[in-house]
């Protein structure tokens, strides 16, 4: 059967966001021209691939079995071309999601390395939170995230990689709560206001669980989107605030009024990992990406 790999092309940018707009806005072309291309696949082939509503698109049966083989094809061409063009001329784009506080505190060196790097890849960063980042690989919205685990929503068919170890800290303006050259129970921690990420988070998951084998019922006083508020609030003395300690050195020198408690019974280690699916190739930008973390 002939049919233009343009087409194809058109398919692989829906079928990959989601999207007939953010299809168009990254092949350049009409949102209209995607639908008529998807519309003329189809009847080609004989077969809906995708879902269609008001509110999104989804792959059908034969879509999502149509990908598995245009995905490779279409970045074997792409990897042929770089390859031709050699390691500067890399092109594509590299897609990758992340919550607020890794791309800021973690992910933007290696960003700014990557862009010198190869100028000529477009670097499209998703924010949400570890959890939701895992439902944005799911639905192929992005080829690589770095998120937080232990989390809850990581299952099979993804390939994680170990790329920090870090621990949550809590930190306080020590004008409002006395707590600087002591050790505090976790009992005594919790007759603070505790400033801390939404339930949604994978950082309000883990620390219900650590205060329960505590025998504690976690109650924060405030819950946040955003590391950064929970910072500002511990700063101007609402409260006790719980981050991780990569931040710290970055804040330090903007946040010389705030002080480290200790804790008699540390937190346990959590890790960023970085997350693709196994069973899915990679675009050669993510490949290429993913060496900056190869130890």
């Amino acid at each position: 059967m002939d049919i233009n790999l343009e087409l194809y092309k058109c398919f692989y940018y829906v079928a990959t966001t989601l999207s007939f707009s953010e299809a168009s806005r990254q092949l350049f072309i009409s949102q209209s021209a995607v639908s008529q291309a998807i519309k003329a696949l189809e009847k080609k082939l004989g077969h809906e691939l995708f879902f269609r509503s008001t509110k999104k698109v989804s792959l059908t049966p034969e879509g999502e079995v149509l990908l598995q083989h245009v995905k490779p094809a279409l970045e074997m061409l792409s990897q042929g071309e770089a390859q031709l063009l050699g390691e500067d001329g890399l092109s594509g784009q590299l897609r990758i999601g992340a919550s607020d506080t890794i791309c800021r505190y973690f992910l933007i060196d290696y960003l700014k390395r990557f862009h010198q790097d190869y100028p000529g890849v477009r670097i499209k960063v998703t924010n949400s939170t570890s959890i939701g980042c895992v439902e944005l690989l799911d639905n192929r919205q992005v080829d690589l995230i770095v998120c937080n685990f232990p989390n809850s929503k990581l299952s099979a068919h993804k390939k994680t990689q170990v790329v920090k170890e870090f621990q949550d800290v809590f930190i306080a303006n020590p004008d409002y709560f006395p707590i600087e050259g002591k050790t505090l129970e976790i009992k005594k921690l919790m007759e603070f206001p505790l400033l801390m990420l939404s339930s949604k988070s994978t950082t309000s998951e883990y620390l219900h669980q650590f205060f329960a084998a505590h025998r504690q019922n976690l109650i924060p006083e405030v819950e946040l989107n955003s590391n950064d508020l929970l910072v500002d609030l511990a700063r101007i003395g609402l409260g006790v605030a719980c981050v991780p300690d990569y931040m710290l050195s970055v804040l330090h020198g903007q946040s010389h009024s705030l002080s480290r408690i200790t804790l008699k019974q540390l937190l346990p280690t959590r890790q960023l990992v970085l997350v693709h699916h196994d069973t899915l190739p990679l675009p050669q930008a993510a490949e290429k990406f993913m060496d900056y973390f190869h130890i």
